[in-house]
C-alpha cells in the first residue's frame, strides 16, 4: 500500500486538529509538513504532531504531496486553492468554501482547469445518524415528505470566526452550510427561496457581528424546512453545540442527533462537565474519504459545487434579513 502524503495549510480553524488526528491514526497516511501564516500556531501543532513546519505554502507544495488539507480562514480558502491546484492531486478544504459566490465559482474553475479534485469538509455527512436516515428517506419509510426542522447550535468561537473580513459573516454563514448540505444531499434538490430574520450581537453583547439567525426556506421537491443557526450554547456547555434535523412525512416522524453518542463526564480537571464521544468519528469518516478518493482516483463525494450551493443558501439568508424581503434562488 502506497503512503498517501498529506500537507496542512493552516490550524486557523479548530476541525484542522481533528483532521491531522484522524489523518495519523489512520494506516499508510503521512502528515510531511505543516504551513500556517501564523508561525507560532503552524510551529506548536507542527511540534505536537511530531512533523515539520514549513514558513511558506510554496515550500510545503515542493515537497511531492498527494493532498492537501485546507482550514484556514474563511477568505483565504481561496488563494489557499489556487497555490495548491496542479501541485496536488486533491484538496480538501473547510466549508464554507469562501466568502463570495464569486470566489467559490474561482476555485472550482482552478481545480477543474488543473485536474485537482475539489472536496468540501462537510463531515455531517459521515455522522451515522445521519445516514441512517437517509437510508430511510431513500427506502421510503416516511412516505411523502412535508417538512424538515432543523438547528445547528454552536458556542460563540471568537477570534477571526467574528470577523466580518475573515469569516464573511457569523454564525449564519458558520452553521447553515452544514445542515443545507446535508438536506440537498438527502433528497438530490435544491433550496429556491430563503427567508431570514438574523441578529446581530443578540445573545453576546457588542460581539459587532451575527450570532443568531433563522432560516425559512423552500426545496425543489416541495419540502418546507426550517433551521436555527446560533451561537446559543454558553462556554460552559458540554460540548460546542449540536445538529439535529426533524422530519415529517405522511406515515411518521423522524428525530435525529447527529452528535448523540457521547457519555456525560465530570472532571476537576476540566472544571466542568463534558461530553465524551464514543462510537463513530465523522471527522475520521470524512478524512477516510478523502483519503480513499486518492487512492482509488474516484471523484468527491462532496463537489467544490456542492460547497457553492450551501454557501449561496447562507448568502441569500444575509440578503434576506437585510430586505427583508423572500430571497429566491
Amino acid at each position: 500500500m502506497n503512503t498517501i502524503r498529506l500537507g496542512f495549510f493552516s490550524f486557523a480553524h479548530m476541525h484542522a486538529v481533528s483532521y491531522a488526528r484522524s489523518a495519523q491514526s489512520m494506516p499508510g497516511v503521512e502528515i510531511v509538513g505543516i504551513y500556517d501564516d501564523n508561525p507560532a500556531r503552524g510551529e506548536e501543532w507542527a511540534e505536537k504532531l511530531q512533523s515539520r513546519f514549513f514558513a511558506s505554502a510554496d515550500a510545503l507544495l515542493t515537497e511531492g504531496l498527494d493532498g492537501a488539507v485546507i482550514c484556514a480562514e474563511n477568505v483565504n480558502h481561496r488563494p489557499l486553492v489556487e497555490a495548491c491546484a496542479g501541485r496536488v492531486g486533491a484538496i480538501l478544504c473547510e466549508k464554507p468554501i469562501a466568502t463570495t459566490i464569486a470566489d467559490a465559482q474561482a476555485m472550482i474553475d482552478v481545480c477543474a482547469k488543473s485536474h485537482t479534485k475539489l472536496q468540501i469538509a462537510f463531515p455531517v455527512r459521515f455522522s451515522q445518524a445521519v445516514l441512517q436516515l437517509k437510508a430511510q428517506l431513500d427506502a421510503g419509510a416516511l412516505g411523502e415528505i412535508y417538512s424538515a426542522k432543523c438547528t445547528n447550535h454552536g458556542s460563540m468561537p471568537g477570534g477571526w470566526f467574528t470577523d466580518q473580513h475573515l469569516a464573511g459573516g457569523g454564525a449564519v454563514i458558520d452553521h447553515t452550510v452544514h445542515v443545507i448540505d446535508v438536506l440537498r444531499w438527502m433528497w438530490g434538490a435544491e433550496v429556491t427561496e430563503v427567508y431570514a430574520e438574523i441578529g446581530d450581537s443578540l445573545l453576546h453583547p457588542g460581539l459587532g457581528i451575527d450570532d443568531a439567525g433563522l432560516l425559512s426556506f423552500q426545496l425543489s421537491n416541495g419540502v418546507y424546512g426550517t433551521l436555527d443557526t446560533s451561537w446559543s450554547r454558553p462556554k460552559s456547555y458540554p460540548t460546542w453545540g449540536d445538529v439535529k434535523i426533524e422530519i415529517l412525512g405522511e406515515t411518521g416522524l423522524v428525530r435525529v442527533d447527529a452528535f448523540a453518542q457521547h457519555i456525560a463526564v465530570s472532571s476537576d480537571k476540566t472544571g466542568k462537565t463534558q461530553w465524551a464521544g464514543w462510537g463513530s468519528n465523522a471527522d475520521a469518516a470524512l478524512l477516510a474519504d478523502f483519503v480513499g478518493m486518492i487512492r482509488e482516483d474516484r471523484q468527491p463525494s462532496i463537489t467544490g459545487y456542492d460547497g457553492l450551493k450551501a454557501l449561496e443558501v447562507a448568502l441569500a439568508a444575509y440578503e434576506s434579513a437585510r430586505t427583508g424581503k423572500p430571497i429566491k434562488i
